[in-house]
């Protein structure tokens, strides 16, 4: 339990996703990392290059930190349930608290998971429709519908001449196996509870 709580530390250093374009004018792919800090290009000017295209086609400019509340609040939520992690698996430890707290902490962390990735996708959304009518390309689809740029939340997706990919980064991976951990862990405590019965 303990150790599975830790490994969620690894989204304060490392990407929890990432978002790739690539075209034939640019033979190396532009890529965004997503922190639960902020954002930051792959290469030096990547976020320069990609807010560029952004300008024609109506984008607005990638967000900086202190523009999203998530890039203040996502920090915090992680912290406090890693740091909730590790004391529940010491009391465990300690056997001053049963096997369930595992799968409750599990349970909330789940939850919190899938309320990040519906407001990511949120943002996305409105990232790639919500489009400036001034701006200089005005793209639309067959039925005369103005396009959208919007990514994919995961796997990939042709943008015009652009295949964008969206896949986890390591951040996310370590988090995956933290709470694979402590599922595990959850287990394991069961059936010790089991034996002891």
């Amino acid at each position: 339990m303990t150790i599975g709580a830790l490994l969620l530390m690894g989204l304060f250093k490392f990407p929890l996703w990432n978002i790739m374009l690539g075209a034939p004018q640019y033979p190396e792919p532009l890529g965004l990392n997503i922190y639960i800090h902020g954002i930051e290009g792959m290469a030096e000017f990547d976020v320069q290059n990609i807010n560029g295209l952004n300008h024609y086609i109506g984008m607005k400019k990638l967000p900086k930190p202190e523009e999203m509340w998530e890039f203040s609040v996502f920090p915090m939520v992680i912290g406090g349930m890693a740091s909730l992690g590790v004391i529940i698996g010491l009391l465990g430890f300690f056997e001053k608290v049963s096997y369930k707290w595992f799968l409750g902490w599990f349970i909330i962390i789940s939850i919190l998971g899938v309320l990040g990735m519906y407001d990511f996708n949120a943002w996305m959304l409105d990232y790639g429709t919500n489009l400036d009518p001034n701006a200089i390309m005005k793209l639309q689809n067959s039925d005369g519908t103005p396009m959208s740029y919007k990514p994919p939340l995961f796997g990939h997706q042709k943008l015009l001449n652009f295949d964008a990919y969206s896949y986890p980064r390591l951040g996310g991976y370590l988090m995956g196996m933290g709470m694979f951990t402590i599922l595990f862990a959850f287990f394991v405590g069961k059936r010790a509870k089991g034996l002891k019965l």
